[in-house]
Formats: C-alpha cells, sequence, structure tokens
C-alpha cells in the first residue's frame, strides 16, 4: 500500500502545484491588465473607474482613437464631456488654502535619485492646490511613489505622477476644488506644473503631471489647475526619461515610461 500511497500523494502535489502556477499566472495577466486599463485614463471606460475607485487620473487631450497624435479638435468617443459631482463640494480632511499665505513658495522635485527638477508653486493663483502641494510634500507623501503616466507626441507631453498606489490609483482620503489658474487658450506651456482630476472639477487630490514640451489640453470640461512651475532641470529629465519613450501606449499615444520613474525627494519652502 505504500507505493499507491506514495503515488497518490505525488499526484496531489503536482495538483496543488498546477494549481498555484495558475492562480500565479492568472494575477499575473491581471495586474498588467489593470496597469494597462489605468495608465491610458482618458477614454470614458477610465472615467467611469475613476468615479468608482476615487483615482483623479488626467483627463488629457482631445484625441481621436483612430489617430494617436493629439489634436485640438474634440472627439466624442475619446474625451466624455466630465460632468460636475453631485455635491461640488471638497470631500475629506482637505489642507487649509491658507497654508500657501498667498507666496511663492520654492523646492525640488527628485526622480530616481538623479534626476533633480527645481519647482515653484504660486499660491497667489492657486491657494488651494498649492496649498494642498505643500502639506503633501511636507508630509513626505511624494517620496516612493511613481510617475506611472507618459505622453510622448509631438503637441502632447507630460509626465504624471503622485497617484498614492503607484498605477493612477488612490488619493490621500480627500478630494478638492474648484479648478484654479487655467491658461486662457489651453495651451500648457513647457514647465507647467499642473493638478490632475478625473470627471469632476473636485476631484482633485494627489497627482500632478509636468509638461515637458508644449501641450494643448482640451479646455471644455473646466481645465486643469497650474499649480506651479519647472525651474531647472527639465533637460535633465528629457534626457534620462522622457526621451526613453513610452511602453504599452494607448489609443491617445499615453502609457508607462519606459525607464520605471520614483519621486525619491520633495522639498518645499517659503520664498523670503
Amino acid at each position: 500500500m505504500a507505493p499507491k500511497n506514495q503515488a497518490r500523494e505525488t499526484r496531489e502535489a503536482r495538483e496543488r502545484l498546477r494549481l498555484y502556477e495558475a492562480r500565479q499566472g492568472l494575477h499575473d495577466r491581471q495586474r498588467r491588465r489593470r496597469r494597462r486599463d489605468d495608465v491610458v485614463g482618458v477614454v470614458a471606460l477610465v472615467a467611469v473607474a475613476a468615479l468608482a475607485t476615487g483615482s483623479q487620473l488626467l483627463y488629457a487631450g482631445s484625441h481621436a482613437s483612430q489617430d494617436p497624435t493629439p489634436s485640438a479638435s474634440a472627439s466624442a468617443t475619446a474625451t466624455p464631456t466630465p460632468s460636475a459631482s453631485a455635491t461640488a463640494a471638497n470631500t475629506g480632511d482637505v489642507p487649509s488654502r491658507s497654508i500657501a499665505k498667498g507666496r511663492t513658495w520654492t523646492g525640488s522635485l527628485t526622480l530616481n535619485k538623479d534626476v533633480r527638477l527645481g519647482i515653484e508653486l504660486d499660491g497667489r493663483r492657486a491657494p488651494q492646490a498649492a496649498s494642498v502641494e505643500i502639506d503633501l510634500i511636507r508630509k513626505q507623501f511624494y517620496e516612493g511613489t511613481t510617475c506611472h503616466r507618459l505622453a510622448a507626441s509631438a503637441d502632447f507631453r507630460f509626465l504624471q505622477c503622485g497617484s498614492a498606489n503607484g498605477d493612477g490609483t488612490g488619493d490621500a482620503g480627500f478630494q478638492y476644488g474648484p479648478i484654479e489658474n487655467t491658461p486662457k487658450d489651453d495651451r500648457y506651456e513647457k514647465g507647467t506644473i499642473a493638478i490632475a482630476r478625473s470627471a469632476s472639477t473636485y476631484s482633485q487630490s494627489t497627482q500632478f503631471f509636468i509638461v515637458y514640451g508644449d501641450t494643448t489640453l482640451d479646455g471644455s470640461t473646466g481645465g486643469y489647475t497650474v499649480v506651479g512651475k519647472v525651474t531647472s532641470g527639465l533637460s535633465d529629465l528629457e534626457a534620462e526619461i522622457t526621451s526613453k519613450g513610452v511602453e504599452d501606449a494607448g489609443s491617445d499615444g499615453t502609457g508607462t515610461p519606459e525607464v520605471a520613474t520614483t519621486i525619491t525627494g520633495a522639498t518645499i519652502a517659503e520664498q523670503r
């Protein structure tokens, strides 16, 4: 009987191994699919997902699904018109807009330990957004988070960072509005730092995007809060990260940066 028992145990062990490997394979496929779907963030399905999960992805651009090259023309399929939230109010414990004191704040943002960006936040034109960013930087919220989305087309160039979960989802327990300091011509100049959001104008939270080349975004939904600008280091950002391209690009031309990008440091101080 011993050989039979041994054979049965061997078969059971093989079955357990097969089931484990199948679960691992399914998990890996689901993880890759979630990552790919989350970073696209522009099509209508992402708007629905963002509202369901509390993510605040950039509704960036107006692009026909057949053409990954950005254009200024509106596309009903690629860029649905967001509606205001039912309450049109802040949710959670939003940092006080008084933190910024209506002043200019300067600091730095370090990516992958080597790319150091000088930054400036505008507490006068964007008091609420600047106050939130100052508070998050002071609390070291951003350190260890990733820049999960890159746009690298001719007229559509930004790096999106600051997601709590590192994949375009999550927040810091709050969402806020309204939109502040948007460009009148929907043109976000090179060096701009703006706040990402989903459909609601009160869905801003922790995510932001750095424009590394003049970019036109659809302003029909309210635009995006310009909270500040990069004052130095853009050439290093382009050389080390953005010029390396996009992985798994979606129909809008955005995807995960080929160079995995992590925020490894952030500082901020009031300008005297």
